[in-house]
């Protein structure tokens, strides 16, 4: 019976919060707060401090949060691949190089300072510590990313091309700090981290990814347009372009992230070189037009139909990935606590590290300082981060630092939550009238 009555306490917090959600969505949008808020909170009424449904140690249960995390971040990072229709060649894309590669390193170091500095950690754990926190997240941020492959917004494509960079970029740091705890053989004078960790695995993460994406992406569109078939069951091609990316990277060595971005992005460079620069004819293949076999099977529709139902297939995934995490986050809260010190660090890091780091990445780049100052304010912190703090745990890291870089990113993922969920919309609805208000330049 009492087994009986918690299953039936599942399926009833399950169902509220997803109900909730699906009617207030509409609401959120208009008031200054975000569906991950809601999540947490839930998260934190199931904790033991709550209902004591989910008890989570981030240290001892750190298998499942990686797992969850692991899967919520790569289907996140396909879908703002999908959402990035610019072409790599184009110069617009240097501003999310440049944030998730020099901004990311600034932002590790003075971390890792304040973690010597100020806590006492160890340098690798200070280093750890850095890498876990550097990284923006993909699935948090959506409110402030591309709204859909036709937008040019340069505010938005710089957060999201970050995002989907800087969740691959973080992981050579994330080694670093490893093999300074002697976790991780970084060789002598750091010639195999360089050497594997930093470059082979960043360059074959990303070739890896290049070429499965562009052969599924050719192959798929062949077989529609010429006989016909791979018709249907778009959900099935997200998530076997996902699989056989990420697992092929991973066996050769390569970062699993940073190929699966790079699948959806080759997936949009054949739609693109297939159905013209103008994102039109991708819109117009939503419309009533002809049946949905007609519209995925000609020459001229096919490319942009099959990326339009992978994107609306992995958004609708996305949404149930942060709802799972973000909850999971907000009970493990409860367990660990939150640190006083997040009382300081937290705007330590999105009011001085952040920026400071986002400046230092951006020098000199052609960019308002109204695109500055919002790049640097929407830092935000998340799943990734999630999944980079349990990956070290489950890589054998000494519990008593496991559980002090647990507390500190557990609270400054929920502060992230709270002050951008807070900010996101007045701010985004102010950035987006004085862009109207400049003739919708971006």
């Amino acid at each position: 019976m009492p087994e009986a009555l918690t299953d039936a306490r599942w399926f009833l917090a399950a169902g509220v919060v997803l109900i909730a959600m699906a009617l207030a969505g509409s609401v959120l949008r208009r008031l200054p707060l975000s569906s991950a808020m809601i999540y947490l909170a839930a998260g934190a009424a199931l904790g033991p401090i709550g209902l004591g449904m989910i008890i989570l140690d981030p240290v001892g249960g750190a298998g499942l949060l990686e797992l969850v995390s692991e899967i919520a971040v790569i289907v996140s990072l396909f879908t703002a691949g999908l959402k990035l229709r610019l072409p790599v060649s184009d110069r617009g894309w240097w501003i999310p190089v440049r944030l998730a590669v020099v901004s990311m390193a600034v932002t590790v170091a003075l971390i890792a300072l304040v973690g010597v500095t100020l806590f006492g950690l160890p340098l690798g754990a200070a280093v750890l510590l850095g890498a876990i926190l550097a990284p923006t997240d993909p699935v948090l941020a959506s409110d402030v990313q591309l709204s859909h492959p036709g937008d040019r917004d340069r505010l938005r494509f710089a957060l999201t091309g970050e995002a989907g960079l800087n969740d691959g970029t973080a992981f050579p740091f994330v080694m670093l700090g490893l093999g300074l705890l002697g976790l991780h053989d970084l060789g002598d004078g750091l010639l195999r981290w360089v050497a594997v960790d930093l470059i082979y695995a960043v360059v074959v993460g990303l070739a890896v990814g290049a070429v499965l994406g562009t052969l599924v992406a050719r192959l798929v569109i062949h077989l529609r347009s010429t006989h016909q078939e791979a018709v249907g069951l778009d959900e099935f091609l997200a998530l076997g372009l996902i699989g056989i990316s990420y697992g092929a990277a991973l066996l050769v060595g390569g970062y699993g992230f940073l190929a699966v971005f790079a699948a959806s992005l080759a997936l949009r460079r054949i739609e693109r070189t297939r159905s013209g620069e103008d994102v039109a004819d991708e819109l117009e293949s939503a419309q009533p037009r002809g049946s949905q076999d007609e519209i995925a099977t000609h020459p001229e529709t096919a490319p942009a139909f099959m990326a339009r139902a992978l994107l609306t297939f992995n958004e609708q995934l996305e949404r149930i990935g942060e709802v799972a995490v973000v909850v999971l986050v907000g009970a493990a809260l409860t367990v660990v606590g939150v640190p006083l010190a997040v009382a300081w660090f937290a705007p330590l890091l999105f009011f001085v590290i952040r920026p400071v780091a986002v400046l230092a990445g951006l020098a000199g780049a052609p960019l308002s300082r109204t695109h500055l100052a919002f790049i640097g304010w929407f830092g935000i912190r998340g799943v990734g981060s999630i999944y980079y703090l349990t990956y070290a745990i489950t890589h054998d890291l000494q519990p008593d630092v496991a559980r002090t870089l647990a507390m500190l990113t557990l609270s400054v993922v929920a502060v992230s939550v709270l002050v951008h969920g807070v900010s996101v919309t007045p701010l985004m609805a102010r950035y987006e009238r004085r862009q109207q208000a400049r003739g919708g330049t971006a």
